[in-house]
């Protein structure tokens, strides 16, 4: 079967942010592939872990993948702090595989900064790496790549589970496990008041103890209410917008932006005071909102007064979308200052996030977790959703399609992850029991 039916077959999707399609992304015309082992999030373990477990499904990916795009280089983006696993990558004989060793700062995993890093190109401003002839795929996402080459659908994923966890530990565990599943495995909640983050705490979202493992889920992390960023996460709009008033316009945010630092057209500090005393959105001043990564560093780590310029800029992205404006293409770069000197590195951030206790091994576990019931969602992270496939009462076995996208609709298919019978199906999950 050839690379790209085997990946859209076998649905596999970007293994995090925001999951798109992979068979799509190897339809591109590129000369070079990035392998994001960054795992710039604090806390999170399982790139590294991957990388160094599953090494031969890794390169047999890679080399189906050179094969299929005709591809110059592939380079994998690896933390220089993991010195064994760099080695491990070096060592490889192949000489259209090599390694760039990445500094361990924040965020060392956004494209845009990646590809600077690695290849010395930089995107153009509301680009794509594909824009400078380079394709990035994570490295969860290569080992699936690898699985799909042997007819293996996308049904489980590594996650991270840290934090105030009795035994922080990454799991392999099938798509859709509850995340209260994942709690009990590791021994359980160990603060009154938790919260839960599906991701990293910089990108990662809160989500309920009731929620579910998906194809994008790259850790769990469990983290006392009362921290200030989580605290900060969770004020309401009118406390965002009346603290604006209190910017005092230092450009602190936007010094340390990772996008503005590419050249890019985003200034923090000026919608911080748009919100504040006004401004027609509609003008060119609002555009480099639609350029924010959301990564964080303006708000967790820059601003000196403990306000929202993360959550302000988010705000006018999402009204930019909601009018349906584009950053407008072939902007030129704008001046920067030296982007080097204005790192955040990875130990100060967990510091000043206050998660300093909570920087814990996680061992990849060979332990395997059988949830009783799994629910799948019919909503792919990026794309069209799926239809269902299957009816209540039918036995499906782990691998078998549950959902397959419209045709000529961009998106993904969805897999069993668990034998067992279809409890419930709508228009948005399927729910398995284990038999």
């Amino acid at each position: 079967m050839k690379l790209l039916e085997a990946v859209k077959q076998a649905g596999v999707v970007g293994a995090g942010g925001a999951g798109f399609p992979t068979h799509v992304k190897l339809e591109g015309k590129a000369k070079i592939l990035v392998v994001n082992g960054a795992e710039c999030e604090p806390l999170l373990r399982v790139d590294q872990q991957l990388l160094a477990a599953e090494m031969e499904t890794v390169l047999q990916a890679l080399e189906a993948i050179i094969a299929e795009m005709g591809l110059e280089k592939v380079y994998l983006g690896i933390k220089g702090k993991h010195k064994n696993l760099v080695s491990q990558y070096q060592a490889v004989k192949n000489p259209k595989i090599g390694v760039s060793v990445l500094g361990d700062f924040f965020p060392a995993g956004d494209e845009h900064i990646l590809v600077r890093e690695v290849t010395g190109l930089t995107i153009p401003a509301g680009g794509i790496p594909l824009n400078v002839g380079v394709v990035v795929l994570n490295a969860e996402t290569v080992y699936n790549i690898g699985r799909a080459l042997k007819g293996l659908p996308v049904t489980e994923k590594f996650v991270t589970v840290t934090g105030a966890v009795r035994e922080p530990q990454t799991l392999r565990v099938p798509v859709g496990t509850p995340i209260a599943d994942l709690l009990e495995f590791c021994g359980g909640v160990t603060v009154p008041a938790a919260v839960f983050v599906d991701g990293g705490p910089m990108m990662g979202r809160i989500v309920a103890r009731t929620a579910m493992v998906s194809k994008v889920t790259k850790g769990i992390l469990v983290l006392p209410s009362d921290l200030n960023f989580i605290v900060k996460r969770q004020t309401d709009w009118s406390v965002v917008k009346r603290l604006a008033f209190h910017c005092e316009i230092c450009q602190t945010c936007t010094d340390f932006c990772p996008r503005h630092l590419q050249g890019h057209g985003l200034e923090p500090h000026k919608l911080m005071r748009y919100l504040a005393y006004g401004g027609d959105i509609d003008s060119e001043d609002f555009l480099g909102a639609l350029l924010c990564a959301e990564c964080g560093v303006c708000e967790s780590f820059a601003c000196p007064v403990n306000i929202f310029p993360r959550q302000v800029v988010a705000y006018f992205k999402r009204e930019l979308a909601s009018r349906k404006v584009r950053y407008p293409a072939g902007q030129p770069l704008l001046p920067a200052g030296p982007a080097a000197d204005r790192r955040v590195p990875t130990g100060r951030l967990i510091a000043r996030l206050g998660l300093t206790k909570f920087d814990r091994p996680a061992p990849l576990t060979d332990r395997e977790i059988c949830p009783q019931t799994v629910t799948i969602s019919l909503r792919p992270p990026f794309g069209a959703p799926c239809q269902p496939l299957v009816e209540v009462g039918q036995h499906v076995r782990a691998g078998e399609q549950l959902g397959e996208t419209p045709a000529g609709a961009l998106g993904s298919s969805v897999h069993a992850s668990i034998d067992g019978t279809v409890r419930q199906v709508s228009d948005t999950l399927v729910v398995l029991e284990r038999d």
